[in-house]
């Protein structure tokens, strides 16, 4: 192949760098075979010089000043690896201005800026492609920019976050705590030493908002997802939910409704028959529900060095294969054509229809469970299953369970306050959503 390659600048020399470098190198044959012609990385940025060295290994230059990258006249496509929303959006927003097609894995900055930088590459004729954004190795972004096409998108479910997936499962498998689990993933690499975006669900909700604005053609809006970690999660609600069926997982989860789109991000109880629900450790599942096809799950790696890489080197050859092309012709970054995006709504969480978890205190007499049916039924809200604890030896407590049916946020939430209110019940009731996926 006598083609002229393609010029490839890699910014931030880490894991998933690495694995771009290693995996681009090895398959470059297979990849060149597909995409028309050699992709190559000519310059490696990094502040860490010693890492740059590393992943290059003396096969193209390195660099400790990435604007020189963004600037090369000789780079065609710049990969973004950096992460975050500092130095990260300045370099893809040069790049962008700069004429340059840009790759990105960086989530937080598409969630947050995304709509900024889709229109800046718009206007300049180039293309902003994310594979690598959204879990890792799955290419979700293609299945539903390309591969549902046809389809008016219903709802998303999706446990892409593998940290917390792996804590659950460890939580659930060993009966530990909530604390004891995180030091045990800290230690073995699986959560980071600050894993406050993990646990508290913030990387999740980067990434429904991304899912969301392709599903259903609507900007990215993440300053208005519902966002719920697994860090107050009890071990004993685990073990509860098991034995009435369900599994907790957190879910990023997107539907459209009539009044708007649901946008949101907490632990969630699944039917332990749900394929998703049997989703173990660090893997990442995404199930989408379509109208014409029904419903498709992705699974597989969501993070880590060759994964992730493999959605990324994909980006390179899709812009490598469109390069040439009119801009008219390609595929819209945000599935629908930019001046076709919807303004519905995203709803606030009090108006989020779905079933719940309760779990209440009670002191063991009669008459409790009757007195608290009469508030739920006063917010017309039906009961689905209940579980009534015997209480200890000398124990004049006891733990009562309850599953309810399909009702508005806003109608639990006065519920729960008219219940915690009860001389009958100690303490604060635990609630936890349910969704059936069915």
């Amino acid at each position: 192949m006598s083609i002229k390659p393609i010029n490839v600048g890699l910014l931030g020399a880490g894991t998933v760098g690495g694995g771009t470098f290693a995996v681009l190198r090895r398959n470059a044959e297979e990849i060149a075979r597909r995409a028309g012609r050699p992709i190559r990385i000519t310059v490696v940025a990094d502040k860490n010089l010693e890492l740059a060295e590393q992943v290059a290994g003396g096969a193209c230059r390195i660099t400790d000043d990435a604007f020189l990258v963004v600037a090369d006249p000789e780079v065609d496509i710049v990969v973004e690896l950096i992460g975050g929303c500092g130095v990260a959006k300045d370099l893809v927003l040069k790049a962008i201005a700069n004429g340059k097609h840009v790759v990105t894995a960086n989530k937080a900055l598409l969630a947050m800026h995304g709509n900024e930088i889709f229109k800046a590459a718009q206007d300049k004729g180039v293309m902003v492609a994310f594979e690598a954004a959204v879990a890792g190795g799955i290419p979700i972004i293609k299945a539903l920019r390309e591969g549902l096409t046809a389809n008016r998108i219903q709802w998303i479910a999706g446990i892409i976050n593998g940290t917390t997936n792996f804590i659950l499962s460890e939580m659930r498998d060993k009966g530990l705590g909530f604390d004891t689990v995180l030091k045990e993933a800290q230690r073995l690499g699986y959560a980071e030493a600050d894993p406050t975006f993990d646990i508290e669900g913030v990387d999740a909700a980067h990434k429904i908002t991304i899912l969301s604005a392709l599903a259903f053609g609507i900007p990215m809006q993440f300053d208005k997802a519902y966002i719920e970690g697994i860090n107050k999660l009890d071990a004993t609600d685990i073990k509860y939910a098991e034995q009435l069926g369900y599994r907790i997982k957190l879910l990023g989860i997107t539907r459209r409704t009539p009044e708007g789109v649901e946008l949101r991000v907490h632990p969630t109880l699944i039917p332990s028959k749900r394929l998703i629900a049997n989703v173990e450790g660090a893997m990442n599942a995404v199930l989408v529900q379509g109208d014409a096809v029904g419903s498709t799950l992705y699974y597989g790696k969501g993070a880590g060095a060759e994964p992730t890489a493999s959605a990324v080197i994909a980006d390179l050859v899709d812009v490598t294969r469109m390069h040439t092309a009119d801009p008219g012709h390609r595929v819209p970054h945000l599935a629908f054509q930019p001046d076709q995006l919807s303004d519905l709504p995203i709803l606030p969480m009090n108006e989020v229809t779905t079933s719940y978890y309760l779990r209440l205190r009670v002191q063991d007499k009669p008459g409790v469970l009757a007195d608290i049916t009469r508030i739920l039924a006063g917010e017309q809200i039906s009961i689905d299953a209940v579980i009534q604890k015997e209480p200890a030896e000398d124990e004049e407590q006891t733990d009562l369970i309850m599953l309810t049916h399909q009702t508005r946020e806003k109608r639990i939430n006065a519920a729960i306050a008219r219940v915690e209110a009860l001389p009958v019940v100690a303490g604060k009731v635990t609630r936890l959503r349910l969704e059936q996926l069915g």
